[in-house]
């Protein structure tokens, strides 16, 4: 993760969240008062977010004390500790909802991929994302998808070419679509074409397509197509795919599984923070 973006996106947060101050908490406490925090699980599922808890305090107090007990990764059970932080009152009262809703939500999304990962049970097939992700949060989700076990798809539109029916749509046809991608890119761009027919698989391959995406097709029928595939063509499988029947494309060939739904309607891992008292 690009711990630069993350400070300044956690800026940001912040920002949105405080404004000019918090009333409640500088009204309370004195400047200098000091506490302790702890994260807690309350549901359990596999762990991410930690360097959003070491940045986040960090931003707002540099000599808080953070203290880590689970790592990105790891699985938590009900109950369990997570971390704890000391520092000013005022500080961690300011900055534990920014921190804690990124942290529950990217838990969420590592626990959702590693139980696909789980069903899935493939020593060969990969699960990815996609960029249904959340404007602003594309970065920490796609990482929680990685720390679930997972692989990232492109990024974003810059940095792979996909062709997907509507660019078909309005080039004329694939093979149009492809050419004119062609002409004017480098070689380290890859190509992928979306295909929902055989007839579209083969016009992508004649057409020099380097990743075939079989698009709302059955197990059923990317077995009997992906046998026309030369090997070093990459293969996804993506859409109508769910964590109820995504291990019967254990053995369909493809070389990924994209997964709109580990980012776009995932639900966050049940946190909470507490003063430690202890």
């Amino acid at each position: 993760m690009n711990t630069i973006k993350l400070r300044k996106q956690l800026e940001q947060f912040f920002i949105e969240d405080i404004g000019e101050r918090d009333v409640t908490t500088d009204t309370i406490f004195p400047a200098h008062t000091t506490g302790e925090i702890v994260f807690i699980a309350k549901s359990s599922g596999i762990f991410c977010g930690q360097t959003v808890i070491e940045h986040g305090f960090q931003l707002l107090e540099p000599s808080m004390d953070i203290n880590m007990l689970i790592k990105d990764g790891e699985k938590v059970e009900i109950g369990q500790e997570i971390a704890t932080v000391k520092g000013t009152i005022r500080n961690l009262l300011k900055g534990e909802r920014v921190v804690l809703n990124l942290i529950q939500r990217m838990s969420g999304i590592a626990t959702k991929t590693k139980e696909c990962v789980d069903r899935l049970n493939s020593p060969y097939t990969k699960i990815c994302d996609t960029r249904k992700t959340t404007p602003g949060l594309r970065m920490l989700e796609k990482y929680a998808v990685t720390v679930g076990g997972g692989y990232n798809h492109r990024y974003g539109l810059y940095d792979a070419v996909m062709i997907k029916d509507n660019h078909i749509s309005f080039a004329g046809s694939i093979r149009n679509a492809v050419k004119t991608i062609k002409q004017s890119i480098g070689h380290m761009v890859k190509v992928e074409v979306e295909v929902e027919t055989k007839a579209q698989m083969v016009e992508a391959l004649e057409a020099g397509a380097d990743v075939i995406m079989f698009d709302n097709r059955s197990p059923e029928e990317i077995k009997k197509w992906i046998k026309y595939i030369p090997e070093t063509i990459i293969t996804e499988a993506s859409g109508g795919i769910t964590l109820e029947n995504v291990a019967s494309y254990k053995d369909c060939g493809v070389d990924y599984i994209s997964l709109g739904f580990l980012t776009h309607s995932v639900a966050s891992l049940d946190i909470s923070v507490k003063v430690n008292l202890s």
